[in-house]
């Protein structure tokens, strides 16, 4: 896709939603052709980091030990940070509310095996295992930058991907490049697997959807 048929798209899907009192979601929906999902090679989980940060709070976890100190000095209200002992010390029922409140989590290497262990079972089939930190990292505001650039991409009980590019209130260039670039991502996912996309639509949460090429 180029990034001026993007741009096109970008501004039906606009023209097509009223606005509303809250800032909309501008998602990308495609749709797979003659996906048989009962087979585990035909389903999809995987990870794209958008060129522009969607501007839009993510809720993210860290599972920390050497780096505690530098994740509490966070403070911010939409990030969890949770000790080696306190991860041991928590029930099933808390973890399964963990994985699905946040959306992306971040582990210090060392701890994967562990998170494994506690985690897996929950955060697997939610497409939700760590990214790995390493235990000498000098900062942890980049894994933030990178958090909110991190789509998660699963395709498991139905075949349809739905995955945010932006929000209304981004510049329309930086969403066309996400949407290329998803697009293109995508396609790449589609030719390893020798499956086929079917259509893809544009929309604003409230708005309707504007069909868009999937080449």
């Amino acid at each position: 896709m180029q990034k001026e048929k993007a741009l096109e798209f970008i501004k039906r899907a606009r023209e097509n939603a009223k606005k509303r009192n809250f800032i909309q979601s501008i998602d990308l929906i495609i749709n797979f052709r003659d996906l048989d999902l009962k087979k585990p090679e035909n389903r999809i989980r995987d990870t794209i980091i958008l060129p522009y940060p969607v501007e839009k709070e993510i809720n993210i976890c860290f599972i920390l030990d050497s780096l505690l100190p530098k994740a509490r000095e966070l403070g911010k209200e939409n990030i969890k940070v949770l000790s080696k002992d306190e991860m041991s010390n928590l029930t099933p029922k808390e973890i399964k509310k963990i994985a699905n409140t946040y959306d992306i989590f971040y582990a210090e290497a060392p701890l994967m095996p562990l998170i494994a262990r506690y985690f897996g079972k929950y955060l697997g089939p939610r497409g939700k295992m760590p990214f790995p930190v390493p235990p000498n990292a000098p900062d942890l505001k980049p894994f933030i930058e990178k958090a909110k650039k991190t789509v998660l991409v699963k395709v498991i009980n139905t075949p349809v991907l739905q995955a945010r590019i932006g929000v209304e209130s981004m510049d329309d260039d930086k969403i066309a490049e996400n949407l290329v670039y998803m697009m293109d991502k995508v396609n790449e996912i589609c030719e390893k697997k020798g499956i086929k996309i079917k259509n893809a639509y544009l929309k604003l949460t409230m708005g309707k959807p504007v069909k868009v090429g999937v080449k």
